[in-house]
């Protein structure tokens, strides 16, 4: 069964920094997106920054310049640097994968899998 777990996050004082991690497993064929996406209460769940598996990236503007993701495919690990946070990137942050499994004899169709989510607070 694919799971992705997230591990960093907590308590942050404003401008300084964190690092959250992701690693999937399972019985895992190949990864191909990986992403972060962060939550706020009443909010919907918004793309923070994803990783193509040849290392393309995109970030959402407010996070520009201040956070960095990264990969390590063979670890089917995604990173998150977080740099000079505020106040406004307090959230639940849920690591995303796109990937496809072995599934019996075969392979499982593409499929997207979502971690359960690691808190970020920013206090000034």
């Amino acid at each position: 069964q694919v799971q992705l777990v997230e591990s960093g996050g907590g308590s942050v004082r404003a401008g300084g920094s964190t690092r959250l991690s992701c690693t999937a497993s399972g019985n895992i064929f190949g990864v191909h997106k990986m992403a972060w996406y962060r939550q706020t209460p009443g909010n919907e769940r918004e793309l923070v920054a994803s990783i193509t598996t040849d290392g393309t990236t995109q970030y959402s503007d407010s996070v520009k310049g201040r956070f960095t993701i990264s990969r390590n495919n063979f670890r089917n690990a995604v990173y998150l640097q977080m740099n000079n946070l505020d106040s406004e990137d307090t959230g639940t942050y849920y690591c995303y994968g796109n990937l496809q499994a072995y599934a019996g004899s075969g392979l499982s169709p593409v499929t997207d899998y979502w971690g359960r989510g690691t808190q970020v607070t920013v206090s000034s």
